[in-house]
């Protein structure tokens, strides 16, 4: 059996919460049966009344402020499913892929499936353990150390960062495409474009401000909406279609390798933000339970919607003679099949799943800046918490404002909006792959530190590490240089992280030594804590 893993004093991460020990010796007391002694009863009367000091226990807990315990397993999930937004992804990122892998986008989608269940079996080793709202930025400090750690935080930000940015462009295209179907020409205006952006920013912190409860469950319902209408119309697609038509993706010539691995690289950053349910590990009931359950369900879910929407956008786009150019396929697959009012329904039901891609990029992004703060790598402010709704306002503050301001400088430059997507995604996986590297190469470390190491556990990561790293390097050096104002940004945010570490050591080496809180046992949990 699984032990505790350690005490909190020697700044080892405790398995599981010891929950309310009172309350069991209390139910255990009314349950005895006739065969327990009085001199049993007696002393289990002792141990209520004057328990025995538990050493080693604090009082607060590092992430004091936060809702504890409360957000059940619904809404975890509805965080991790928001963060892929999997309505926005089954129609954007087929096109994406199509760019590098050609006719192989199924392989592709298949090949990142399967490395983003070895990511996922990975992670959730960290998540059975700790209970982080910096997820995947404590799991790398716990297992490597605060230098990886801090490079996994950078990653993490800019992945949360630009993915949010992504959602907010997605949401305000989409939206002005239904608006302009509905009401003509003058919903097409650059300064609709505007204030769409400045909108869905908006409703993004007046959702977030409100608590976890409100945001998880308007993603849910939203992108849950969004997949019903996907969903529709790929049925009708493909109840359009003979059998020869069916059977030609899988008769498709393959791409050449360059382009299938690159391909893969772009379909990884469909499944980025699965992960996302750690960032609630405080806030989840029954976390070492809820999280890893959420995570790998995610994972299985969403891999199994992408590849049936890539199977459908290549079979009708061949039958119908329809290609990938500008992100289109999904939309002229409804005018060529006369579901055109499900095309229109589209444009909206994929605007609100960007909405719900911002909302809960932006719930994980102001948690790990919310634990930065607190641990003083950055600002102490950013680290506080509103009394009354218990949210991270601060840092929902600090980053909701930069995550318009970007939108809005590319529009201001003349960038259209798929021109913005496609930028703003090279960045964001850039930075998500980066952590999902750093934390797959510390399980091992982690393990091994805490006496749980294992050879099935090991073998996992080492394939995660290996194939996140392959697909990391092709992504760099193919995708990246496509984009020169993406080179510009990946390069001059790794320039910046460094010149913050070198300072963080120099300067406040104190936070350093204090990266990595997480959420773990206090007294009140334990009968006896002092």
């Amino acid at each position: 059996m699984r032990q505790g893993v350690g005490s909190v004093s020697s700044g080892v991460p405790q398995s599981r919460s010891a929950g309310n020990a009172r309350a069991t010796l209390r139910c255990h007391a009314l349950s005895v049966t006739a065969h327990d002694t009085p001199d049993r009863l007696v002393a289990l009367g002792r141990a209520i009344a004057r328990p025995p000091v538990v050493a080693g226990v604090e009082q607060n807990s590092p992430m004091a402020g936060l809702e504890r315990r409360t957000v059940g397993f619904v809404d975890v999930l509805a965080q991790s499913i928001g963060a892929v937004a999997p309505a926005a992804g089954t129609a954007t990122v087929p096109a994406l892929i199509a760019v590098q892998a050609g006719s192989g986008v199924l392989i592709a989608v298949a090949a990142a499936w399967l490395l983003a269940i070895c990511v996922a079996a990975t992670l959730n080793q960290f998540a059975l353990r700790i209970a982080a709202p910096g997820s995947l930025y404590t799991f790398t400090t716990k297992g490597l150390g605060a230098g990886p750690g801090f490079a996994a935080a950078s990653g993490l930000l800019v992945g949360y960062g630009f993915i949010a940015m992504f959602g907010v462009v997605g949401a305000a295209y989409f939206l002005q495409n239904f608006l302009s179907a509905l009401t003509g020409a003058w919903a097409a205006g650059p300064w609709v474009t505007v204030a769409l952006l400045v909108g869905v920013g908006a409703v993004c912190f007046g959702v977030l401000r409100r608590g976890i409860r409100l945001s998880s469950r308007v993603t849910l319902v939203i992108e849950l909406a969004s997949l019903v209408v996907i969903l529709a119309l790929l049925a009708i697609v493909l109840s359009r279609l003979d059998a020869a038509q069916l059977a030609a993706p899988f008769t498709a010539r393959p791409p050449a390798f360059g382009g299938l691995v690159a391909g893969t690289a772009v379909a990884l950053t469909a499944f980025v933000g699965f992960e996302s349910a750690a960032s609630l590990g405080r806030e989840a009931a029954r976390p070492f339970l809820t999280v890893p359950r959420t995570i790998r369900w995610t994972v299985l879910g969403v891999g199994a919607v992408y590849l049936l929407s890539a199977y459908t956008q290549l079979a009708g786009a061949g039958a119908f003679g329809i290609g990938f150019d500008g992100g289109q396929a999904v939309a002229r697959l409804a005018s060529d099949t006369d579901a055109a009012a499900v095309g229109t329904l589209l444009d909206l039901g994929l605007a609100a799943s960007f909405t719900a891609c911002a909302i809960a990029s932006l719930t994980a992004l102001a948690r790990a800046v919310f634990t930065l703060g607190r641990e003083g790598v950055l600002p102490r402010a950013v680290g506080r918490i509103e009394p009354l709704r218990k949210t991270p306002y601060r840092a929902l503050a600090v980053v909701i404002p930069i995550t318009v301001a970007v939108p809005l400088a590319l529009h201001a430059v003349g960038w259209s909006p798929w021109q913005s997507l496609e930028f703003l995604i090279v960045v964001s996986a850039a930075g998500y792959i980066t952590a999902y590297v750093l934390a797959t190469v510390a399980l091992p470390a982690f393990l091994r530190r805490i006496g749980e190491s294992s050879l099935r556990t090991d073998l996992v990561a080492g394939i995660a590490a290996v194939g996140l790293t392959g697909v990391l390097i092709t992504y760099l050096v193919v995708m990246v240089p496509g984009e020169p104002v993406a080179v510009a940004v990946v390069g001059g945010l790794a320039v910046l992280a460094a010149l913050a570490y070198l300072y963080l050591r120099t300067a406040r080496s104190r936070a350093l030594a204090r990266a990595g809180l997480f959420d773990h046992t206090t007294s009140s949990d334990l009968l006896g804590g002092s």
